[in-house]
């Protein structure tokens, strides 16, 4: 039987959500919320899709991890030369959506993009797997590729150029991204479509106004 799609809802239940509830500040809700996740066994919990403008005005979004929150900021690793970079490029401005179905959550995220400290890639990069960091070498993101084979060789050139035993240097192109958070919305879902939604509005680059939105 085919299934209608119009047919299929899901009423959340399991928790509520309220001002007097969620910390002063944001970064320390997120980061409660997500080790929450985490110890439900979430699916990927530190996934997080990823919104960016074109030069052409036309949105894109795709799926990426985050890799740490630091000085309040959500930071996460790519080629430079990738598709979302070029949109970054022209419009260092993004939008962060994690959702955790476990836990019938979600949490909206806008604010600017810089780049991460050359020092900072590099830390990262270091802790990489080698695999992960030969990946890195390999791969020109978003490039047109020919066949599989294509980047398989390429596997095996840089391979051979950088053994298990020997130190991987960070490619130039490839590096860090800091998102620098001026609104942030916790999203819990209720009973009937009519979740709770608690906001966090920066005002005047100091302040986090907390307040409630309609479902």
């Amino acid at each position: 039987m085919k299934t209608n799609l119009a047919d299929i809802r899901k009423d959340y239940s399991s928790r509520n959500l309220d001002t007097k509830d969620v910390q002063i500040s944001p970064i320390e809700q997120f980061s409660i919320w997500l080790n929450q996740a985490l110890e439900a066994g979430a699916l990927e919990a530190t996934a997080m899709n990823l919104a960016t403008v074109h030069s052409t005005g036309k949105p894109s979004s795709r799926i990426v991890l985050l890799k740490g929150i630091e000085h309040g900021r959500f930071v996460f690793y790519t080629n430079y030369n990738s598709h979302k970079s070029e949109d970054i490029a022209h419009q260092p401005f993004a939008a962060l959506n994690f959702f955790w179905p476990e836990l019938e959550r979600q949490v909206r995220i806008e604010g600017s993009i810089i780049k991460v400290s050359a020092e900072e890639s590099d830390r990262y990069f270091a802790s990489r797997p080698y695999a992960s960091k030969i990946g890195a070498w390999v791969s020109d993101q978003s490039k047109e590729l020919a066949n599989r084979e294509e980047l398989d060789s390429k596997i095996i050139y840089y391979q051979n150029k950088y053994s298990e035993e020997t130190a991987v240097p960070r490619p130039k192109h490839w590096g860090g991204y800091a998102l620098i958070p001026t609104y942030i919305e916790f999203w819990q879902g209720r009973p009937s479509r009519l979740h709770d939604r608690i906001v966090y509005n920066l005002e005047e680059d100091i302040r986090w106004n907390i307040y409630r939105i309609c479902p």
